[in-house]
This record gives structure tokens, sequence and C-alpha cells, in this order.
């Protein structure tokens, strides 16, 4: 393989450590060659990420990850032409094991370095699977984030809509603590959902006739927590939410995409791995494009994908005085 064409990204951003390899071909393809996560197991009794004990995760495991990832692409660490890592947003203590790690890589192999935006990780992680150009919409839904970007131009974000308090994948997670389901909540919920019946609740629509196109889920979470004191069945509980919380994300992005004349929709982030999401994006009759398997959450790979955006744009190398950013907004226009 020629040197300057595999690039190596690192996420760390919250409770995975991810590591993975990209191959850059001259013609601008991109593939993925390796994808080594390491998902911490720690915070399960917490029924949440505690950031301290994921920064102590991330500094022991980085290392390892790193080694499967090398053996899964078949590479030698000198074969690596450019290093990506998020620097944000993200949990500051998390990124900067990553940060810090990749940037002393970089200089170590005399290769360049690229800080990656953990939102457009997510995004570029869709185009690995199909061909993905400009103009475009741009769901990104996972534990900490739900924001709707309109993509009219390569690396052009406009926020269109977001959440106006928990994300999605959080509001998976607090249910799911709720009624003993277990943690991560998006598997166990959509889990529990093929045993329950999705109509035992009757969830009131968030934001029901809004103009705009925000999303908002404190008010089903309350509503969960009083059907689960009124005695429902945690697996109806669980299939009841998960159908509100889906329409609630489909029909805005529908209604969003008819507004700005858009007819493909990328969806990535944790939740998109949800299979009654991307049951119900499929009934849409949009071009619906989800990320491949183990893209979905976070992970090295897409940042790796980032960086080789990057270098396709002839963007100039990240200064290594980048620091780690809490809250990073995609947006720039």
């Amino acid at each position: 393989m020629t040197r300057g064409t595999l690039i190596l990204g690192i996420d760390t951003s919250c409770d995975d450590t991810g590591v993975g390899v990209v191959k850059l071909n001259t013609d601008g393809e991109v593939r993925v060659l390796a994808n080594r996560i390491w998902t911490q197991t720690v915070h399960a009794s917490y029924g949440g990420v505690m950031p301290e004990l994921a920064s102590r995760e991330h500094v022991e495991r980085i290392d390892a990850v790193m080694g499967d990832a090398l053996a899964e692409a078949g590479i030698a660490v000198n074969d690596i032409g450019a290093v990506a890592a998020t620097s944000g947003p993200g949990l500051v203590g998390a990124l900067l094991v990553g940060l810090m790690y990749g940037k002393g890589l970089s200089q170590a192999l005399g290769v360049p370095f690229y800080a990656a935006h953990h939102l457009e990780g997510h995004i570029f992680a869709a185009a690995s699977e199909a061909e993905l150009r400009a103009p475009y919409l741009a769901l990104v839904v996972s534990g900490g984030h739900t924001h709707l970007f309109d993509v009219p131009h390569e690396g052009q974000y406009v926020l269109v809509g977001a959440t106006k308090d928990d994300a999605a994948g959080e509001a998976f997670d607090k249910i799911a603590r709720l009624t003993g389901l277990g943690y991560p909540g998006g598997p166990a919920i959509a889990e529990a959902a093929l045993r329950g019946d999705p109509n035992a609740v009757p969830f009131k629509e968030p934001l029901q006739g809004q103009k705009a196109f925000d999303f908002s889920f404190s008010g089903l979470k309350t509503a969960a927590l009083l059907a689960h004191k009124a005695g429902a069945k945690p697996e109806d509980l669980a299939a009841s939410f998960q159908r509100a919380a889906v329409h609630a994300l489909v029909k805005t992005t529908r209604r969003a995409a008819e507004a700005h004349g858009r007819q493909t929709v990328v969806v990535s982030g944790g939740v998109a791995a949800n299979r009654a999401l991307r049951e119900a994006f499929a009934a849409t009759g949009l071009r619906a494009v989800f990320p491949g398997k183990g893209l979905n959450t976070d992970n090295g790979a897409m940042i790796a994908l980032a960086g080789a955006a990057a270098i396709r744009a002839g963007r100039p190398p990240s200064p290594l005085t980048d620091g780690a950013v809490a809250y990073a907004p995609l947006a720039n226009a």
C-alpha cells in the first residue's frame, strides 16, 4: 500500500475507545480497512457514563485497540500516512486521551494530523455505504446528540433543527433504566419492544403543530414515568415509547426534507441502528442512507473517513495546538 493513502482515525469522545483505518485511493474512493471498538462496561451499574471512569478506561485500552486495528487492516504503524482524532464535542477528559495520542503518533511518524468533528464523523460514516453527494439532510441521533442539518454543499452544514431537551438516545437510556431493561437503553428497548404492544401506552406527539424542525423527548420521558408507576408492562412501555420516538424523528425529518427540497437523508449515530427507525424511513419514499455495520455507534473508522474527506477537499492539517472542546457546534452557515 502506498504511504499517504492510509488514514488512522481515533475516537474517545465518550465511553467507546475506537480506532479505525481507511484507505484513500487516488481517484477519491475511500475504503474502510479496519474498525475496532472497545465498549466500556464499567458504567452499566450507574445507568449512565461516569466521565472520570471513561477517561481511565481509554488510557488503559487505546494501545491494544490500535494494535487490533492495525492487525485487522494488515498494515504496520509506519504505513500510516495521516492521523485523525476527535477534538469535540464530547467529554473533555475522554477526548484528550485520543486527541493527545493521535497528535503524538502523527509527530512520531512525521505525518499530517487532522482534528475531526465528532458529528461530521457520524455523517461521513454513512458515506462508506453509498455514494453521498450534496445536497442532502443529515440527522445525527445518538445518546448525546439529536441534530438535523441541511448540507447544501460539501463541508457546509446548516442547523435546521435540534432537540430542546434530552437527546433521543439519552431518553432511550433513561426509560430502559426506569423499567429495569438494562444499559445501554437503545438495544434493550428495541429487544423488549418486539414482545410488547406499541398501542398500550398512549404517548402524545411532542411539539405537535410546530412550524420549526425541532425535537423534544422530555415529555415522553415523563409520560413513561407515569405509565410505569401506573403498572404498565416494561415490554409494552418499550414498544409504545419506541413507536412515539421513531414517529417524532421521522415526521420532523420528512417535513424538513420537503421544506428544503431534499430527496436524500443521512441518518447516523447510535439510534440509527434501531430497526423500527430504519423501517419507518424506508416507508417515507426518501433516499435514506444509514451507516454500515459497526459504524452507527462511536467509532474510529468514521473519524478516519472525516480525515479522508478533509484531505480530499484540500484542507490543511490541524495545528497541534488545537485542544479538546466539550461543546463544538458543527453548523458553519
